[in-house]
């Protein structure tokens, strides 16, 4: 079980130093006490009303990319403080992390106010997903109505003995990305499509496109 150790100062002195090397020596313990591996210790020095931190960025790019499962911090305040704490909880639990704390010796318990909040974000989320959902089987629907058949998608090509490799429909993968729906969205709303495919294919797909795109815009010069 793979974890991130998050560390926070609220200033850039020197003098908080000190306070974030005991953080992460007290997070690694930790961490280690409950069973994982420490993937990574990142370390912000910001405010913690502010979202424009190096480290959130890390973050919230790992979890979608290296099956991080946890990430451990020495009290809520250190994720955030007012609506940024509650917008980063709300995408660490919506990725399924588990937000393990020092100071609750286990998982964070929030607050009910808290709570109320992340609860009402994720019932919004969560219709806007259905609504989005429901506007791509329309559109799927006239498709298939006017001729287009998805199975042909299906067929794999190349070395019959290697690894098959997995065909979708990328320019799909490219259009709900950049609707913001993130690589977990993307494989499942494939999937009641009949496109038998992993968040893991749905990322690996996708970086080779932005990869083409970068070596054509650079043969260009």
């Amino acid at each position: 079980m793979k974890a991130l150790i998050y560390c926070r100062v609220s200033t850039k002195k020197e003098t908080q130093e000190s306070s974030l090397e005991r953080q992460e020596i007290e997070l690694v313990n930790l961490a280690e006490s409950h069973g994982f591996e420490v993937y990574k210790v990142i370390k912000d020095q910001a405010s913690g009303y502010d979202l424009d931190r190096p480290g959130v960025f890390e973050i919230l790019d790992l979890i979608k990319e290296s099956e991080i499962e946890a990430i451990f911090i020495q009290d809520e305040t250190r994720i955030g403080r007012g609506n940024a704490k509650i917008a980063l909880i709300h995408c660490l639990l919506k990725e399924n992390v588990k937000i393990i704390s020092l100071s609750h010796s286990g998982e964070l318990h929030l607050s009910e106010s808290d709570s109320m909040v992340i609860n009402i974000v994720s019932m919004v989320e969560e219709y806007q997903r259905k609504l989005h959902n429901l506007k791509i089987k329309r559109g799927m629907k006239r498709a298939v109505e006017k001729g287009y058949r998805p199975y042909k998608n299906l067929k794999n090509k190349g070395n019959l003995e290697g690894r098959e490799r997995i065909e979708v429909p990328i320019e799909e993968i490219i259009r709900l990305r950049k609707n913001d729906l993130t690589f977990s969205e993307i494989a499942a709303t494939l999937r009641g499509f009949g496109y038998n495919i992993s968040k893991a294919t749905v990322h690996r797909r996708y970086q080779e496109y932005v990869n083409n795109q970068n070596e054509e815009e650079t043969s260009e010069y």
